[in-house]
């Protein structure tokens, strides 16, 4: 019996310890939130960036015009494609259930992240660039720890395959994951477990957080843009964005404006706070290549860049929303592409798997 009751009395006790570490963690969340707006207030020319040490200059986006390195990433196909942030390192997921991490500015491969079951559709970093999630065709996600390189968690609970995945801007211990059995889920990082899950009348291509973290954007094969509450799961709101399928989300850096591109071969990009178009970037012969193509917004947020099936990547003007680049150097469809919040480099990479680095 005192074995029995000093059992449930530490029981108590850990409980009461893991409310004050939630409250604690959702403390330190809205005191990072307050500092994100008031980082805003303090933008220079537009050209700032946000690292562990504080605000820090960088210098504005640059347009590329010739490949640096051309590596070949993935056996099968490279799917997905990023940037560490504030920093050169480029990460990528492909057909050959590999994640990958290279070296911009020598081309090199520094590590390689194993574990997944199925083709890497998705992935996303922390913000402190520690942990990558990937999303996998095995109906699973995988959390790893960049410094280990081994899996922290194996994120289990969708019934078809995980095309898009995101982690919070504002905390690492929060991401959210969307599958084709037209569902989003809301996972807690630190634990391993959803918190909350989201039904949807369409598939979800592409998901983003929003910069505070309060809200999800998902990008839907209706062509819908719509919005959740993060806490509720609750619809906030929703547009008829594109005329079909919708491949990709970017949110730009200050997080006022989120670019969209859809199968009907458009780039739009929206205010956050009204749902409404800013800007439309099109360009004959530019054609989306596939359900998971990926866009992206310069740091700068002057341009925005995507991928043709062509094997072309174009770069719009954001002021003009006329293309004042395209370069040519894939041999297949290009699927994703990724520009360093640092100005540059930009990377693209195609069907066949080849990873293009940019200068």
């Amino acid at each position: 019996m005192l074995i029995d009751r000093w059992m449930l009395l530490k029981m108590q006790e850990s409980e009461r310890l893991n409310e004050a570490n939630a409250m604690y963690e959702d403390m330190m969340d809205r005191f990072k939130a307050s500092r994100i707006e008031e980082s805003a207030r303090k933008l220079v020319d537009g050209v700032v960036r946000q690292s562990e040490s504080g605000l820090e200059n960088y210098v504005e986006s640059s347009i590329p015009s010739t490949v640096r390195h051309t590596i070949h990433a993935h056996e099968g196909g490279c799917l997905s494609l990023l940037f560490e942030h504030n920093n050169d390192r480029i990460i990528s997921g492909g057909q050959d259930m590999l994640v990958k991490i290279w070296d911009s500015n020598y081309g090199t491969l520094i590590g390689t992240l194993n574990g997944s079951l199925g083709s890497v559709l998705d992935i996303a970093v922390s913000g402190d660039n520690k942990f990558v999630i990937g999303a996998s065709s095995d109906k699973k996600l995988y959390l790893w720890d960049l410094q280990s390189s081994r899996i922290r968690h194996t994120l289990t609970g969708h019934a078809d395959k995980v095309c898009a995945t995101d982690i919070s801007k504002l905390s690492n211990r929060q991401a959210v994951s969307a599958a084709y059995d037209r569902t989003l889920k809301v996972w807690d990082l630190n634990k391993g477990y959803v918190v909350n899950t989201i039904c949807c009348h369409s598939i979800c291509n592409a998901v983003s957080f929003t910069a505070d973290g309060q809200h999800i954007y998902s990008g839907h094969t209706d062509g819908n843009l719509r919005c959740w509450d993060t806490r509720t799961g609750r619809s906030v709101n929703e547009v008829a964005a594109h005329s079909s399928s919708i491949t990709s989300i970017s949110l730009s850096r200050n997080g006022n404006v989120i670019l969209t591109s859809g199968r009907d071969n458009l780039h739009n990009l929206f205010d956050v706070r009204s749902l409404e178009v800013c800007a439309t970037f099109r360009a004959q012969g530019h054609k989306v290549a596939s359900n998971w193509s990926r866009s992206c917004i310069s740091a700068d947020e002057n341009y925005v860049t995507a991928g043709s099936a062509d094997g072309t990547v174009y770069i719009w003007s954001r002021s003009s929303a006329a293309p004042v680049s395209t370069m040519k150097g894939h041999l297949a469809p290009v699927i994703s592409c990724a520009w360093s919040n640092l100005g540059k480099p930009l990377a693209s990479v195609d069907k066949n798997g080849y990873l293009h680095i940019w200068s």
